[in-house]
């Protein structure tokens, strides 16, 4: 008899997340997939063309059916908008469970932010009996400070208390390092074998150069170190920017800065471009759909990935690092903890402490100056680390194994 999964997840196709090509595996690995999501609204925080709050609330994606439940979108991206998104969504689901067609033999939640977002799967789970596993993408409520500056001690206890009692009742959890994994399991207080570490996954087009040579003229003669992924105060792209000032001060003459994609952090950053007089630096690409990305690693001579320094960002490993050591291209990490330590690992770029600035741009000059048998040595490593990894069939054959 065919297995059946219900994924609960507030962001899913059209918007850009990982759990989209999951639940293609999924489909192609035999399984009957429902989708239980939101309507897509991340990150610009309007609402994705041909969609409003009334619709569409069933859709079909590469097999899987898709249903639909509303929230408040985003719009503006300020404080207020954010969480009145974040708790929108696992409310109105819950009022939206009626209409899955039920006969799952497991419940998966891929859990970004908020951690509320596993509630109406946690429901459905309960009231159906049907074992439930929680993602953890995002630990709550450390990510929820890295967004919004929380600073009242009542509220930190409260938003401490949710999160844990969310981790609590899921049947497993999965996280994405052994760090996390150890946090996890004081946090939730489960058996070590109710916790597995499974890494996110690089799609594998990632892995597949993609030369525009219309594209790589509009950036050539550059030094191009190249950035995409979402503009939040999680990214500290700051620092990324006055580093890459600085470099080019100290002698990395050709150095350029290209930031591909968007978010809540757009104007901020673009803003410093201006105080700091950069705008010969620093290049706004705009946002591109994944499969385009390729068409910028193409023709980087290094890929920046960075973090604010905090120990709990610390636990995880990037996702785009997956994707970065895929274009098998230099790495420049901006970042502490389990990102650090992989990119260190796998010998395929250079790490400094997350927010320094100074270090950063060191790090910089010193891929500028390498040699082309030196940056091209660094990023083979890189790839290596990937196939070892990070490849999609492995983390789908994980995935299944672990909720099944």
């Amino acid at each position: 008899m065919q297995k059946r999964i219900l994924v609960v997840t507030q962001h899913f196709w059209p918007e850009t997340f990982r759990v989209n090509d999951l639940v293609e595996g999924f489909v192609q690995d035999g399984l009957a997939v429902d989708v239980l999501c939101g309507l897509p609204n991340y990150p610009a925080g309007e609402w994705f063309a041909g969609y409003r709050y009334s619709g569409p609330r069933k859709e079909s994606y590469k097999g899987a059916a898709v249903y639909r439940a509303g929230e408040v979108r985003r719009k503006g991206n300020g404080g207020l908008r954010i969480f009145l998104n974040y708790v929108s969504w696992p409310f109105f689901a819950l009022f939206n469970l009626w209409r899955l067609p039920g006969g799952y033999s497991a419940v998966l939640c891929y859990n970004t932010s908020p951690v509320l977002m596993s509630f109406p799967a946690l429901v459905y789970a309960k009231l159906h009996r049907v074992p439930f596993t929680n993602y953890v993408l995002d630990l709550w409520p450390e990510n929820l400070y890295s967004v919004l500056p929380v600073k009242n001690r009542f509220l930190r206890r409260a938003a401490r208390a949710v999160s844990d009692w969310h981790y609590r009742r899921a049947d497993k959890l999965i996280a994405m390092s052994p760090s996390l994994k150890e946090r996890l399991l004081q946090r939730a207080k489960k058996p070590e074998a109710a916790v597995a570490v499974i890494p996110q996954h690089c799609e594998d087009f990632y892995a597949v150069p993609l030369p525009d040579q219309a594209l790589a003229a509009r950036y050539a003669g550059r030094f191009n170190l190249v950035f995409t992924g979402n503009f939040s105060p999680a990214q500290s792209l700051p620092t990324v920017i006055r580093a890459a000032v600085t470099a080019r001060a100290a002698g990395a003459e050709r150095l350029q800065l290209v930031l591909v994609g968007d978010g809540m952090s757009r104007g901020e950053l673009e803003a410093l471009v201006h105080e700091l007089g950069a705008e010969g630096t620093v290049s706004f690409a705009g946002s591109v759909p994944p499969a385009d990305i390729p068409r910028y690693t193409s023709f980087a001579a290094g890929l920046v990935a960075s973090l604010s320094a905090s120990p709990d960002l610390g636990l995880t490993v990037p996702a785009k690092l997956a994707s970065y050591m895929a274009a098998a291209r230099p790495l420049l990490a901006s970042m502490d903890g389990e990102g650090a330590a992989a990119v260190a690992a796998s010998g395929g770029g250079l790490t400094s402490p997350a927010q320094d600035a100074a270090a950063l741009a060191e790090n910089m000059l010193a891929l500028y100056r390498m040699s082309e048998a030196g940056r091209a040595e660094l990023g083979r490593r890189a790839f290596a680390w990937y196939q070892a990894h990070y490849r999609r069939r492995a983390v789908l054959d994980a995935l299944e194994n672990f909720i099944l």
